[in-house]
């Protein structure tokens, strides 16, 4: 089966633990105010059998360790769940695990729950903890992403909750406050980790023609977010 990919990173240091490979597939039903990756929207890219992309990725094993392997991220993923479900039954037998880096912002389709089931654990981006804020900055709604950690938490699967925090936006104590009362009740959440917002794609938006809502907004001071982090570390730990 065919998938459609936008690029590879050979030995990718930020999409999970361990040394990974990560697997950007094209396309995305989200139009994220702080999108970083605007090229990946289109559901285009190089078209890859599946077998081809396991020998390929196959090549880095000697780089993964007991922690690594390969993480599936766009873009959205799991637009093309079916392509990865294809591919689950390769990566096993080259004893590759893989992990998934999506926003959850997709229906519940048997090949969606393949995917799931297949993967060692996932990195979910919470993007806005209500409806009226994830309709504003997402242009999508919070339901789907919602199903999705419900059913993580069915057939529990560990789960990274991500967030971008972005200056004027989410940078502050109330916003993560509210972030966290919906990720109370879910054992399956690991860890939550908080993400700052950088302008390193803003030059993606211009190549491309597409206006950049936030194109005169700066990058997330490193030192708040860190304060930030340990706030939410410290929120996480005295409610375990």
């Amino acid at each position: 089966m065919q998938g459609y990919i936008h690029s590879i990173e050979s030995l990718a240091a930020v999409d999970g633990e361990g040394v990974r490979c990560a697997v950007f597939l094209s396309g995305c039903p989200l139009r994220c105010v702080y999108c970083h990756n605007p090229d990946t929207w289109q559901h285009g890219g190089t078209p890859t059998e599946g077998e081809a992309l396991v020998k390929k990725v196959a090549r880095f094993k000697p780089y993964f360790g007991d922690r690594g392997g390969i993480t599936f991220s766009g873009g959205e993923p799991l637009i093309q769940a079916s392509f990865i479900a294809s591919v689950v039954p390769l990566l096993r037998k080259e004893s590759i695990s893989y992990i998934l880096d999506t926003s959850g912002a997709v229906p519940l389709s048997e090949d969606v729950k393949a995917a799931v089931n297949g993967a060692s654990s996932v990195l979910l981006d919470l993007k806005f903890p209500d409806e009226e804020s994830y309709q504003k900055y997402t242009h999508s709604s919070i339901k789907l992403p919602l199903s999705f950690l419900a059913y993580l938490e069915q057939v529990g699967k560990p789960a990274v909750i991500r967030t971008v925090i972005v200056p004027g936006i989410n940078d502050s104590e109330e916003w993560l406050d509210r972030y966290l009362a919906v990720l109370s009740n879910y054992s399956c959440v690991t860890k939550y980790e908080l993400l700052g917002f950088h302008c390193l794609g803003f030059h993606k938006y211009e190549k491309l023609g597409v206006a950049n809502p936030l194109i005169h907004t700066s990058a997330m001071d490193p030192e708040r977010l860190s304060v930030l982090q340990e706030y939410v570390n410290a929120k996480k730990e005295a409610n375990e």
